[in-house]
């Protein structure tokens, strides 16, 4: 029987599926990291036929140690996906995938940055990493949303400034902003932080920019907890107006970035003495 070369068997495997998950609306950096996560997994497996995998080897490879149960379930969703479209697409006769065990995560919890690791940033960086600190703790935007901001992505209206955000997934949402950001914004006269790909500065540049800024133990996505606290109280704790500025598609995520209050904990418990 005639077979494929090694990567070319790759490459008719995901090629169609590649296609198939574009035309269903996913950013390019959700497909990009399955197809990385793919990749490996087939690298690392030894898989020479990407369609001949047995639902032991995916398993195998799945509790290797060292991981984060994040990477993990990073992983398994994108070999779900892909095994799920192959056969569904009659590319093989059984999804090896199918019986997957669910990776379990435990509750995360709020992760804000500090006060005082933000102001000191924002009085050493770089006047480009400044407004990069302030787009994430103030406006609660991702590296990825920070990095495609545009000067046509401002709007005006009677209320103030909005800026368009260019979320997850191709999802678009509206934050408001403040006069001296949106003015910066618009003054750019196009990308915000140009780069060489795209034209702009990728994600994952944006954030080391910003991490490497902020003290050590303090991240990027540390930013976005920040902002995500100071709106729930700034908003007498309405989850809902916070999910929309964070742009969850579920409340049970904009959770894990809003702490309970101290005081409204005391005062359940007082309403409760006997």
């Amino acid at each position: 029987m005639y077979t494929l070369p090694y990567l070319t068997q790759w490459r008719y495997a995901l090629e169609p599926w590649h296609t198939s998950q574009a035309a269903s609306g996913y950013s390019a950096d959700t497909i990009k990291l399955r197809n990385h996560q793919l990749r490996r997994f087939w690298h690392t497996a030894d898989i020479a036929n990407p369609l001949t995998v047995t639902y032991n080897e995916i398993v195998e490879y799945l509790s290797r140690p060292g991981w984060s149960a994040a990477t993990r379930r990073s992983a398994s969703t994108a070999i779900k996906t892909f095994y799920r479209y192959a056969f569904e697409h009659g590319m093989i006769t059984t999804n090896p995938a199918e019986q997957l065990p669910r990776v379990k995560i435990a509750p995360g919890k709020p992760r804000p940055a500090g006060e005082v690791a933000i102001y000191a940033a924002l009085k050493a960086a770089p006047a480009r990493v400044r407004l990069m600190i302030r787009l994430g703790a103030e406006l609660g935007l991702r590296s990825c949303e920070i990095a495609r901001i545009h000067s046509k992505d401002i709007e005006n209206d009677l209320l103030g400034y909005t800026l368009i955000v260019h979320g997850k997934g191709g999802k678009i949402r509206r934050v408001p902003c403040s006069n001296d950001i949106a003015k910066v914004i618009q003054h750019a006269n196009g990308w915000l932080f140009t780069g060489k790909i795209d034209g702009h500065l990728s994600g994952a540049h944006v954030s080391k920019l910003i991490s490497r800024a902020l003290p050590d133990g303090v991240t990027a996505h540390m930013l976005r907890h920040r902002a995500a606290g100071q709106f729930y109280r700034a908003t007498s704790h309405d989850i809902r107006a916070v999910q929309e500025l964070l742009g969850h598609a579920s409340v049970a995520t904009t959770q894990i970035y809003t702490p309970a209050d101290n005081n409204q904990l005391r005062l359940a418990v007082a309403g409760a003495r006997l």
